[in-house]
């Protein structure tokens, strides 16, 4: 089973695709972290928020309204707000920050779902289905392989097994990414290219606009149904 999923693993990054590592529970978070860093591809360890792939475009306004937040922070354009005004919108960045952190240089859906634990990551399981984006997942005696495309069957609460099997998915797609970059379609180039085709948002000339005009949605869907 982790040679089948780790091959598969392979050769979505060798086609220069996006692979989201999900793991939210206490003992993964800082594993998943750790080897979607490594591997450079972007992670979700905060809690799930419904309609992050099927409601994409809603994520990707909060993701610019993150940036946006951290250029006047840079620019100066800050300090233009009143003190009430900065103290809200670095709340709002470091809250932003939290949700979608591991997310920020996401700039398009991901071609694989690497996810610890199915059950407690179900709709994200769902979702990824409904958009026909295959995944990877470990699973447990509780969870139903029939819910992932490539099923490795261990104990998911165990943090010796989630570290050992998500470290062999990171390599794989560092694997890929070298395969990638010999096609010429590595990951990074192809989200540079994104991102200087497009601007992070219209908003920077705008400063002061109502506050609770950006304010980030707590969840882009309501959906909260099970696989």
């Amino acid at each position: 089973f982790l040679e089948v999923a780790r091959d598969a693993v392979v050769e979505v990054a060798a086609q220069g695709k996006l692979v989201l590592f999900v793991g939210t529970k206490p003992q993964a978070k800082e594993i998943v972290r750790r080897e979607a860093e490594r591997c450079g591809m972007p992670y979700v360890i905060e809690r799930w928020l419904g309609g992050t792939l099927t409601n994409f475009t809603t994520i990707q306004q909060s993701i610019r309204r993150l940036s946006v937040i951290d250029k006047w922070e840079s620019d100066g354009t800050l300090e233009q707000f009143t003190k009430k005004e900065r103290l809200q919108l670095l709340r709002e960045r470091d809250k932003l920050r939290l949700l979608f952190g591991g997310i920020e240089r996401m700039n398009r859906l991901p071609g694989m779902l690497y996810v610890v634990d199915v059950v407690r990551e179900h709709i994200a399981v769902k979702e990824a289905r409904i958009l026909g984006i295959p995944s990877v997942a470990i699973v447990d005696t509780n969870a139903d392989p029939e819910w992932v495309d490539y099923p490795i069957p261990a104990n998911d609460d165990s943090v010796a097994t989630i570290d050992l099997l998500t470290r062999t998915i990171a390599d794989a797609v560092i694997e890929g990414r070298h395969v990638a970059r010999q096609r010429g379609k590595d990951i990074e180039s192809l989200m540079e290219e994104s991102e200087a085709g497009s601007p992070a948002s219209g908003e920077g000339s705008e400063p002061h606009r109502r506050l609770d005009e950006h304010a980030a949605p707590e969840s882009a869907s309501g959906d909260s149904s099970t696989v």
